[in-house]
């Protein structure tokens, strides 16, 4: 992400996380990725095979997967 830019994250329950407004995004390893979209949805789960971007994978999984991950992206 670049400095100055406008960029809103909004958490959704039980998903991943929504980005609008940045023009990238890092990984887990500090590479950043270009973003081609006014809103892109960036994994909370990690088990994404499109990291950072999220590919639905956390549906799979049994509720309760986003209770530690919300803590961390609050972080608490």
């Amino acid at each position: 992400m670049s400095a100055g830019e406008d960029v809103r994250t909004t958490v959704c329950p039980h998903g991943p996380l929504l980005v609008r407004g940045a023009s990238s995004w890092p990984d887990a390893d500090g590479e950043e990725h270009p973003v081609r979209r006014p809103v892109v949805a960036v994994c909370r789960c990690e088990r994404s095979r499109l990291a950072p971007w999220c590919d639905g994978t956390h549906k799979a999984l049994p509720r309760g997967w986003d209770t530690e991950a919300t803590a961390a992206d609050s972080g608490s």
